[in-house]
């Protein structure tokens, strides 16, 4: 195959898995996270710093308490050395947990990432968080937000979450069936 089709191709799939791991965080889906991860892989994660499956295995409670969490990711730099690829990925997140009715903190920050290719599989091997901003915000409203209105998590690790978005993926994926 063309190199160039190559790395464009290595690009998308490496914006996916970050992509995907956004998802995994926001919708709490455990099966989205730990694919973003290589089962080795490391991470340094704020106060977490040791292995990516012991940071989704303490992540994972508090994402399901509830609460609303959103991550977005912009200016991904990715430069590919082989089968490894240094990718810089920035992000914003606004985080309001269950456990602290009215308060809601926002963070900026990069995810610095060596990603590796296995199998013709991009995944992250390791990462280190770089928080860049941190604030923390008493938002009295939040605490009396119609629940209906705002993404669901998905239920205690349950096969069926129900946010909308997992609706629209198995009815597109029944269809092609």
């Amino acid at each position: 195959m063309n190199a160039d089709l190559q790395g464009l191709l290595d690009r998308e799939a490496i914006r996916e898995c970050v992509y995907r791991y956004c998802r995994g965080i926001d919708r709490a889906d455990e099966a989205a996270l730990r694919s973003a991860y290589w089962e080795d892989a490391t991470d340094c994660h704020g106060a977490w710093n040791g292995s990516a499956t012991g940071f989704i295995d303490q992540a994972l409670p508090k994402l399901r308490e509830g609460g609303r969490r959103v991550h977005q990711v912009n200016n991904i730099a990715i430069e590919i050395h082989g089968d490894c690829a240094a990718v810089e990925s920035a992000f914003l997140a606004l985080q309001a947990p269950a456990s602290a009715p009215g308060q809601e903190t926002f963070l900026c920050g990069r995810y610095v990432d060596r990603f590796e290719r296995r199998q013709d599989e991009w995944r992250i091997a390791a990462r280190t968080v770089v928080y860049d901003w941190i604030e923390e915000r008493d938002r009295p409203e939040l605490a009396c937000e119609d629940a209906a209105l705002f993404g669901r998590r998905q239920p205690n690790g349950g096969a069926a979450p129900s946010d909308p978005i997992y609706a629209l993926l198995h009815e597109m994926r029944t269809k092609r069936a």
